[in-house]
C-alpha cells in the first residue's frame, strides 16, 4: 500500500532533478507515442495523468495541435518546475495544468477523448479507483493508454535491500481484470523487459532519489537506515555486476482500452427488473 503523502513529498523534493534522472520514463513515453501511430484518433481534449514536469504533454500537444491538453500531477512543484517551458509548449494549445490526485479527478464525466498515463499508475493508492476515474472522464469511444511497472521490476535491488523496502507491482493480467471491472472494452495488455546499466549501486540509488522513486510504502521502516545498512546494500549490489556494470531490470507493462458506447438492450430497475418502453403507433 502506498502512503500518498510520502509519495507526494518524494516528487516535490525531486522536481528539479526529475527530468535528468528519469531515463526510463522518457524512453517508455517515446515508445508509447510510437504506438499512437497505429491509432486513428483526433481528440479534442487530452489528459496527461501523472504528467510530472510535462515532457509527454509537450509531445502530445505537438501530435494533436488542435487539442486542449490537460497536464495533471499531484506534485505542485512538478507542475511549476518548467512553467515557462509549458507556456511555450502550449502556445498553440489551450493550456490547463491541474494539481490533483488521479483517483479523484476534478473533471466532468465524458470530458476528454484520450487519457494518457506514462509510468504513474503504480503510484496510485487504489489503482482500480484510478481506472474507474479514467473511464468516467473519457468520452464514448475515447481511449486510455498507459504504462506502468510489473512485478519483475528491481528484482536485484529487492533481493539486496529486502522486500519490505522495495515496492511490489501489479501483474499485467491483474491490471487487465481491473480495466474490465472499471468498464473498459477490449483491453489490450503487453509487457517488455528493459535493462538499464549503472556504474554501481551508488549510481542506481542516486538516480532513484533524484527521480523521486524511493520507498513510499505505508508500512516502510521509519528513520534512517544507517551506514551499515547502506554499506551492506552496496556490497550486495556489487556482487550483481556483469562486465563491470550493474544491470537493473524493469518489467514495463503497457495497456490500452476503449470506452465503448453502452450496449442497447433492456434497462434494469434498482431491484433488477427489466424496464421495457412501449411506443404507441401513430
Amino acid at each position: 500500500m502506498i502512503d500518498a503523502a510520502a509519495a507526494r513529498r518524494r516528487f516535490e523534493r525531486s522536481a528539479r532533478s526529475y527530468s535528468r534522472a528519469s531515463r526510463l520514463e522518457a524512453e517508455i513515453g517515446a515508445r508509447m507515442l510510437e504506438r499512437l501511430d497505429y491509432v486513428k484518433l483526433a481528440p479534442r481534449r487530452v489528459l496527461d495523468a501523472g504528467c510530472g514536469p510535462g515532457r509527454d504533454a509537450r509531445a502530445l500537444a505537438k501530435r494533436y495541435p488542435q487539442a486542449r491538453v490537460i497536464a495533471l500531477d499531484f506534485s505542485h512543484r512538478m507542475l511549476r518546475q518548467e512553467s515557462g517551458f509549458l507556456s511555450r509548449l502550449f502556445a498553440r494549445n489551450e493550456k490547463h495544468s491541474l494539481c490533483a490526485n488521479f483517483e479523484r479527478l476534478p473533471l466532468a464525466a465524458e470530458s476528454v477523448d484520450l487519457v494518457w498515463s506514462n509510468m504513474a499508475l503504480h503510484w496510485a493508492v487504489d489503482p482500480p479507483a484510478a481506472l474507474r476515474e479514467f473511464h468516467r472522464v473519457l468520452a464514448l469511444e475515447g481511449l486510455l493508454m498507459f504504462s506502468t511497472l510489473g512485478p519483475d521490476t528491481l528484482g536485484g535491488l529487492r533481493s539486496a535491500a529486502g522486500a519490505a523496502r522495495v515496492h511490489a507491482f501489479a501483474d499485467m493480467h491483474d491490471l487487465g481484470d481491473m480495466l474490465i471491472a472499471a468498464g473498459f472494452s477490449e483491453p489490450v495488455m503487453d509487457m517488455e523487459r528493459v535493462t538499464l546499466l549503472y556504474a554501481d549501486g551508488a549510481a542506481l540509488l542516486a538516480d532513484l532519489r533524484a527521480s523521486g522513486q524511493t520507498s513510499a510504502l505505508a508500512g516502510r521502516t521509519r528513520g534512517l537506515a544507517g551506514r551499515r545498512f547502506y554499506a551492506a546494500l552496496r556490497e550486495k549490489l556489487a556482487a550483481q555486476h556483469r562486465d563491470g556494470k550493474l544491470p537493473v531490470g524493469y518489467e514495463v507493462v503497457y495497456g490500452h482500452a476503449w470506452k465503448a458506447a453502452p450496449r442497447r438492450g433492456p434497462r434494469q430497475a434498482a431491484d433488477g427488473r427489466n424496464i421495457v418502453h412501449f411506443e404507441r403507433r401513430r
